[in-house]
């Protein structure tokens, strides 16, 4: 049995207050889910005092059905025979003419708290569009699946916006979704109506399998909390020509490449002692994406102390050592388009990463330099935490 409850989970008790003669727009996913696995979207359809008239579509689709960067258009729900509006095709975000058929949008999904996990930035790109219409938003809170104590990583500087990252946060927030998006509101001072439907019974040290909640994988290559542990680190890898392991049952949990000595890369990692983590080496064959049908050979992670481990640390060593293993193999990927910044630019938030991790101690002076940068951050977000601790 659920030990908490989710803002979806206390919608029909609201409805009243929050939707009565709304038309309303959702934004969800497959992790719309209630304690009980009903679906956002039948809670929707159940509500006597408003109206669901449109369906809101982010990254990997409204079933969860595509894979990482595959662009999708408009479509109409088969079952509601009503619109669905993709955000991660031609717009990402919703235009004011769509907005004109809704009076409200409700955002249900599952977040991990990660700046470049697509969700925050959809989330953002939402607020703005409710901002200019003058339309209100009414977030449905879920668990930061990582509890909402431990944040990470340097803040994203002006001019790396992008869709993995387009607001002033470090890589790991520690904060729900409904509280991400107060602070984004409160520093904005944006003016359109904001409501978050609070969690009720969760504490900043839970972590979800502590919640008691189903857990739905929220993309295709985040299947267990095995991987959302190690992703705000191991994620680092798409920026560079090692697989990050897709294509694997073991996405992000298994690194590695074609000529990637692997038991040499385990032994520099594990004499490193870094807290929570062990490595050891392995063989695996990715189906799709970097190096597919290619035997790689590379490192498993596993994270031995979730309490200790620091996945954005563990990141940039895991780069550190592999770049220095393999000088004459490894590489940063180019840009996507002319024009453009490399990719771990925009995954990193800055070219730091990319201009001085591979040099001695690199990895240690830029978790120095950071250090700056969450010690703001626990300042900043301070006024908007919802939640206590145990």
């Amino acid at each position: 049995m659920a030990r908490i409850r989710a803002g979806v989970d206390r919608l029909l008790e609201l409805e009243e207050t929050l939707l009565r003669g709304k038309r309303i727009g959702l934004l969800t996913n497959p992790t719309g889910l209630t304690a009980d696995f009903r679906t956002t979207v039948e809670v929707c359809r159940e509500l006597r005092h408003g109206k669901l008239t449109a369906l809101f579509a982010c990254e990997h689709g409204i079933r969860g059905e595509r894979q990482a960067g595959v662009l999708f258009e408009d479509e109409v729900d088969p079952e509601l025979g009503i619109p669905v509006y993709s955000l991660y095709g031609e717009r990402k975000r919703p235009t004011a003419e769509i907005l004109e058929s809704v009076d409200t949008v409700l955002f249900d999904i599952q977040d991990l708290g990660v700046r470049f996990y697509t969700f925050l930035t959809t989330l953002i790109y939402t607020m703005e569009a409710c901002e200019e219409a003058g339309k209100e938003l009414v977030v449905l809170d879920r668990p930061n699946p990582l509890g909402g104590e431990g944040y990470e990583g340097g803040i994203l500087e002006p001019g790396f916006e992008s869709m993995v990252g387009c607001y002033t946060m470090p890589i790991r927030t520690g904060m729900t979704l409904g509280e991400f998006a107060g602070l984004v509101h409160g520093e904005k001072n944006w003016s359109f109506p904001l409501h978050v439907v609070p969690l009720e019974g969760w504490t900043r040290d839970m972590e979800f399998p502590e919640t008691g909640l189903p857990w739905m994988l929220p993309s295709p290559n985040m299947p267990l909390m095995d991987t959302v542990r190690v992703y705000a680190g191991t994620c680092f890898f798409e920026g560079t020509n090692l697989s990050e392991g897709r294509g694997t049952t073991r996405p992000f949990e298994m690194l590695g490449a074609p000529w990637m000595d692997g038991r040499e890369w385990s032994r520099r990692i594990n004499a490193l002692q870094l807290p929570g983590l062990q490595t050891v080496p392995v063989y695996f064959t990715p189906t799709f994406s970097k190096h597919s049908g290619d035997l790689c050979y590379g490192i498993r992670v596993f994270v031995t102390d979730p309490a200790a481990y620091r996945s954005v640390d563990v990141g940039l060593h895991l780069v550190h050592e592999a770049a220095r293993l393999h000088p004459d193999r490894f590489e940063w990927l180019s840009p996507f388009a002319i024009g453009r910044k490399p990719f771990i630019d925009l995954l990193t938030g800055s070219e730091l990463v990319r201009t001085s991790l591979t040099e001695d101690g690199g990895a240690e002076q830029i978790i120095s330099l950071w250090k700056k940068d969450t010690d703001e951050w626990k300042r900043r977000r301070e006024p908007y935490l919802r939640y206590g601790r145990n």
